[in-house]
């Protein structure tokens, strides 16, 4: 197969329901607006709990409605529920939401697994149609290489890892200093849920989050993760985002290796985030000695957002299958995150006396 041919897209659905924004923050204006206006998918309305946030969201994009209250805003029908709020709000909202409806849940699924337990709870018992916006999974790069390793050109993957070492502007992020979890709940998680979707559920993992002298006010700003799954894949994470030394030494790369072959790939949107870098994606095998660029049609942001709205559109309306990130999907991820919260209090082997 040549390289153009790899998909890296997620179909359209062929009705697109209204979406309901619910949130109207920095990653509505960076990610989800640009993606939904980029692919023609209908923004109904928008809410936000700083009423003047959501009528200047509104104005930028030509948003028609700005819902006064939550309340109005789930009182609607026929549509999308697209909530995009911290964590710490997220049970309250779906809560709101009316029974069978459809929403996409931001990231991560709640502060940590008891919050998650009780928003799967809350889904199932209002029997909502429901994702977790994992959208890594939908990036142009990484649906060419899910393709490329379910075709079989990388034979049994034997090695997955990710190497970051940059400098994330946590300074954007005021929310995230009130939180007690920081690095792996609010950015790790995206590569923990990569990781179970190339090679699914980890027997364990071995977690040590560290913050950074210069974030004080941040709970953890780089990790070091090993998820366990047997003798013969290893899966490392090794996540520095306190890099402060120039593009030089900077990385965003993700490395899997099979028995017949390799991929490797630069997640360019977080170096020099947010403006980011290109993004990039190639791979050998056995049978050729030379690398296949594969080119890559799209960013991280905004594409894979409109990717993991398609599939909900679709699995609404009997197009898709598979729901990818369902909640009971993410509710797995965000075991796997407290299993690595587990894994860092309970810390290290001592040495031997």
């Amino acid at each position: 197969m040549s390289s153009e041919a790899w998909p890296q897209s997620w179909a359209a659905p062929a009705i697109a329901r209204p979406i309901v924004l619910i949130g109207g923050g920095g990653i509505v204006n960076d990610a989800h607006l640009p993606a939904y206006r980029k692919n023609q998918l209908p923004v109904a309305g928008v809410y936000d709990i700083d009423a003047t946030r959501a009528k200047e969201v509104a104005a930028k994009w030509k948003i028609d409605r700005v819902f006064a209250s939550l309340e109005e805003a789930t009182a609607q029908k026929d549509v999308i529920f697209d909530i995009a709020v911290p964590p710490g709000g997220l049970f309250e909202v779906v809560s709101a939401l009316p029974d069978g409806s459809a929403a996409l849940l931001q990231k991560p699924m709640g502060v940590d697994l008891t919050d998650a337990k009780r928003i799967r709870e809350t889904c199932r018992r209002r029997k909502l149609i429901a994702a977790v916006n994992f959208q890594l999974r939908f990036t142009p790069m990484m649906i060419a290489l899910k393709s490329i390793i379910d075709k079989g050109l990388l034979g049994q993957l034997v090695d997955i890892s990710f190497h970051f070492n940059l400098r994330t502007p946590w300074e954007l992020f005021p929310f995230l200093k009130k939180l007690k979890r920081c690095e792996i709940l609010m950015h790790t998680v995206h590569h923990l849920d990569f990781c179970r979707h190339l090679a699914g559920e980890p027997k364990g993992v071995y977690a040590r989050t560290c913050s950074h002298p210069a974030f004080p006010d941040l709970a953890s700003t780089k990790s070091s993760i090993i998820l366990d799954y047997g003798q013969t894949l290893r899966a490392a994470l090794s996540i520095n985002h306190n890099y402060e030394f120039g593009p030089h030494d900077e990385c965003a790369d993700v490395r899997v290796q099979g028995t017949d072959g390799a991929a490797r790939i630069s997640l360019g949107l977080l170096l020099n985030y947010p403006q980011g870098k290109p993004e990039t994606l190639e791979y050998r095998t056995r049978a050729c000695a030379d690398w296949t660029q594969v080119p890559v049609n799209g960013r991280w942001f905004p594409d894979a957002f409109a990717g993991i709205m398609s599939n909900l559109q679709r699995y609404v309306g009997g197009e898709d299958e598979k729901l990818l990130t369902a909640v009971d999907d993410a509710y797995r991820t965000m075991a796997l995150v407290e299993a690595c919260y587990q894994s860092d209090a309970a810390g290290g082997t001592p040495l031997p006396e």
